[in-house]
């Protein structure tokens, strides 16, 4: 069967003057492939005639299937030690979304994987995770290690500026309470970025340890 042959059994009847088999690929059209579909945001089935609340929310669910379907497995057998472990499975979970996601995997001292947070959604290319949510959950998971990963979904893998304070912050925050991160991965359509594999997370956890100068104290003269 065709993809508007399937999507015609999720849809079931079409609307007046037009079949199912035929809304279906009209819905191929507009997001482009199956996949398309998958990644587009909910904003994007607005307005579509011949998609009522109940069509769409079943479509939804079927692609929603289909998605985690593709996933790597069971969250009890997923163990994370490397930049490619981490980068195979934030790819499955980030690359072709339509909106830039925030995720965090916590760890186990093993580097079994505890939980799988999305921490925040935005716009294309604008997402603002909060640290202080992220450290909760680390806490309230029992981790010992984290791994960030976020997606760039119209741009390319290196690290903007805000990824790099972010990053720094992140570090800040998690290394006083005996939290490792590991990782931060950025996935694009043209790959990925690892703040690890660059040496980058090591040049951030050291300007987190740099002493601060204390306020008010005056530099000392030679007389």
């Amino acid at each position: 069967m065709t993809d508007a042959e399937l999507l015609a059994i999720l849809l079931r009847v079409g609307m007046q003057g037009k079949s199912a088999v035929e809304l279906g690929r009209e819905l191929l059209n507009r997001f482009g492939s199956v996949p398309g579909m998958m990644a587009a945001p909910i904003s994007a089935w607005e307005g579509i005639k011949g998609l009522g609340d109940a069509k769409l929310a079943q479509l939804q669910a079927a692609l929603e299937l289909g998605r985690r379907a593709s996933l790597p497995g069971s969250r009890e057998n997923t163990v994370i030690k490397s930049t490619r472990q981490a980068a195979e499975y934030f790819t499955a979970r980030l690359r072709g979304l339509a909106e830039e996601h925030f995720r965090v995997a916590y760890l186990n001292r093993q580097g079994r994987l505890l939980e799988d947070a999305l921490i925040a959604r935005g716009t294309v290319d604008h997402v603002h995770p909060p640290i202080r949510s992220i450290v909760a959950q680390a806490l309230q998971a029992n981790a010992s290690a984290l791994v960030a990963a976020h997606n760039h979904p119209s741009g390319a893998a290196a690290p903007s500026e805000a990824d790099k304070l972010l990053t720094r912050d992140l570090l800040a925050a998690c290394h006083p309470i005996g939290i490792k991160v590991l990782e931060h991965v950025i996935v694009a359509a043209d790959g990925h970025y690892s703040f690890a594999d660059s040496g980058l997370l090591d040049e951030l956890a050291l300007e987190t340890l740099a002493p601060i100068p204390a306020k008010g104290k005056t530099q000392k003269h030679e007389r």
